[in-house]
């Protein structure tokens, strides 16, 4: 019985021992698996040494403000001591340190001023890191930066002539388009005027020239005015369609178009020419007319006369015959004169109209030599040039009646039969006794 009450106990014990026992103989094995299947390697993932150099907080974009500073710390995965930085191509005033990588920059607002630097420009600098033992251990890369201004610069067009402008007809206005840049630079430029011109030039941009010849009609004749204005008007515009509008006044003067109104004296006066070498012809014929006649009636006079006078001589004769002669011959000279008047009338038109031939061939050759031309440009161009051609009408309208021989051949022997003594002789007023 004690032994069996001993087996009890004992068995009592080993249940409690192996209450305490074997929990933690299970922990431990729990922690002794886990930790071989930590160092247990993964067959599909083999990790990999950070060997390659590179920067750990690359940015590669930066906008500034203006007025504003920027610092920022590079950072690379090995040891910094090592390697030196360095920048290419980079905007004024930007800076890195060498040593540690840190890109210092102060936006300072005269930069900008200057035109060192704009707004609104994506710079591309490069930056480089270098190994100071190893070449090949390097890294090249590139960032970009922007500059920015809360404060808007409006941009100018600005032409480079004044605001009022004097010209005349004949004239070429030329001038360039010049522009002052602000925050945003013009990027187009167009015009209009109150009146309709245009230039020879194109317009589109800042730089270009314009170029305008003022025509000679630029002022009607129908307007009655000497001087006239016109406004040009350039308007540029930038990316944000914001507007600058530059005003130019230009006065245009009237003035001759010497060139055409040197055209138009050469013409009037070769037709004048032209028709006194006509005159001249016309004058002669009649002037023979005139001559012819005239001789005709002389002989009909002086046989008229002789025939009178035989009659007186053949009355004193002696004889009956010669006696009854006489008093026949004097109604033989009376009966001439009719037969004169029937066959030599008197030329009394054409002698007037020879001479009023001659008076105006004498009056166009004034003319001409009164208003020949002075000078290059002769200022009263346009008055010699209506002088000739409305005294060329008057003559015209004068001699209207009178049938115009266009005979003009040989205008060298018409001028010397217009010139020759006897001829000037028998037109010469004669002066009264």
């Amino acid at each position: 019985m004690v032994k069996h009450l001993f087996q009890k106990k004992y068995i009592s014990f080993l249940w409690v021992l192996s209450f305490f026992i074997f929990p933690r103989m299970a922990i431990s094995q729990s922690i002794t698996d886990s930790a071989l299947i930590k160092l247990k390697p993964d067959s599909n993932f083999i990790k990999k040494e950070d060997t390659v150099l590179r920067i750990k907080n690359f940015s590669p974009y930066f906008t500034l403000h203006v007025d504003s500073t920027l610092d920022y710390h590079f950072e690379i995965n090995k040891d910094p001591q090592q390697y030196y930085w360095y920048l290419k191509n980079s905007p004024v005033g930007l800076k890195i340190n060498k040593d540690n990588g840190v890109l210092h920059f102060k936006a300072d607002k005269a930069y900008f001023l200057s035109g060192k630097l704009k707004y609104d420009n994506e710079y591309k600098v490069r930056m480089g890191i270098q190994n100071l033992n190893d070449p090949t251990d390097k890294v090249d890369t590139v960032f970009t930066l922007v500059f920015y201004n809360t404060e808007i610069i409006p941009s100018r067009v600005k032409p480079t002539v004044g605001s009022d402008l004097t010209i005349e007809e004949g004239d070429t206005l030329n001038f360039v388009l010049q522009c002052d840049e602000g925050s945003f630079p013009i990027e187009s430029i167009t015009y209009f005027s109150n009146v309709p011109i245009h230039s020879l030039t194109p317009i589109a941009h800042c730089g270009d020239n314009f170029t305008w010849q003022v025509p000679y009609d630029f002022i009607k004749d129908d307007e009655k005015i000497d001087k006239k204005s016109l406004e040009l008007n350039f308007i540029g515009t930038d990316k944000f369609f914001n507007h600058d509008t530059a005003t130019v006044k230009i006065t245009v003067k009237q003035t001759i178009n010497y060139p055409f109104r040197l055209i138009q004296y050469n013409k009037i006066s070769s037709d004048i020419e032209t028709y006194i070498v006509q005159l001249k012809s016309t004058f002669r014929e009649l002037d023979q007319k005139v001559r012819h006649t005239k001789n005709t009636r002389t002989t009909f006079d002086l046989t008229s006369a002789s025939t009178a006078l035989g009659g007186t001589i053949f009355s004193s004769l002696p004889t009956q015959s010669e006696q009854t002669t006489g008093k026949i011959l004097p109604s033989v000279g009376v009966a001439l004169v009719p037969v004169k008047e029937a066959v030599a009338p008197s030329k009394t038109y054409e002698q007037n109209s020879a001479s009023l031939v001659r008076s105006d061939i004498k009056r166009l050759e004034y003319l001409l030599t009164d208003n020949m031309l002075i000078g290059e440009k002769d200022p009263d161009i346009v008055k010699k040039t209506q002088k000739l051609r409305d005294e060329l009408t008057q003559v015209q309208l004068q001699l209207i009646d009178v049938p115009i021989v266009e005979d003009s051949a040989n205008s060298k022997e018409l001028d010397e039969y217009f010139n020759n003594p006897k001829v000037n002789k028998k037109y010469r007023l004669k002066a009264g006794k």
